[in-house]
């Protein structure tokens, strides 16, 4: 298990676990207004407690796989966001999707940057992947910002690429190269 990381003086990263059901459920509902134009539709289950302990059990245990590493951003024993690794791959290519959000009231503040960064210093250092590649709507100007100040540089294009919004919408994608070791080490 990896331990929480302070990223200021009351907020931490950490692995997100059963428990966190209820404030996921609840910061969820709170913000999807602001989240909902970057989110995929979510089932009206997606805003419970009862829903939300579903997704997490499973991706806990898809954790324990090694296949996703499930991130909370906590302030204040507040969940104030959330960045997962996803489709994490081994062997020669060592490497995981990011995807992020953050609470409407805590934008600005600079705190994706600090996830973020921390994300990208594990995926490095604990999990020994060689690239993290993440995707943002085109016009997630925000998103685009967070991603190029932490390193990670556009390699493409790619129409119809995620159904956000009742639509295909169209992504830029980008990537991070971590290191240049040999796979594993």
């Amino acid at each position: 298990m990896i331990e929480a990381r302070s990223l200021t003086s009351d907020v931490q990263l950490r692995i997100a676990t059963l428990e966190d059901a209820a404030a996921l459920a609840d910061e969820y509902t709170r913000s999807w207004d602001h989240l909902s134009p970057w989110e995929p539709a979510r089932p009206d289950s997606w805003f419970t407690v009862a829903g939300q302990r579903e997704r997490l059990a499973s991706t806990l245990e898809r954790y324990k796989n090694g296949q996703v590493v499930p991130w909370l951003l906590v302030e204040s024993d507040r969940v104030i966001g959330a960045f997962t690794l996803q489709d994490v791959v081994a062997g020669p290519f060592r490497s995981a999707s990011l995807g992020y959000w953050l609470a409407a009231d805590v934008t600005g503040r600079g705190l994706a940057t600090l996830a973020v960064e921390a994300v990208a210093e594990l995926a490095d250092t604990e999990f020994k992947l060689h690239r993290i590649e993440a995707s943002t709507l085109k016009n997630n100007i925000a998103s685009q910002r967070v991603l190029q100040r932490t390193g990670f540089n556009q390699i493409g294009f790619a129409p119809t690429y995620l159904h956000i919004g009742g639509l295909w919408q169209d992504c830029n994608l980008y990537q991070r190269i971590l290191n240049n070791r040999a796979p594993g080490a």
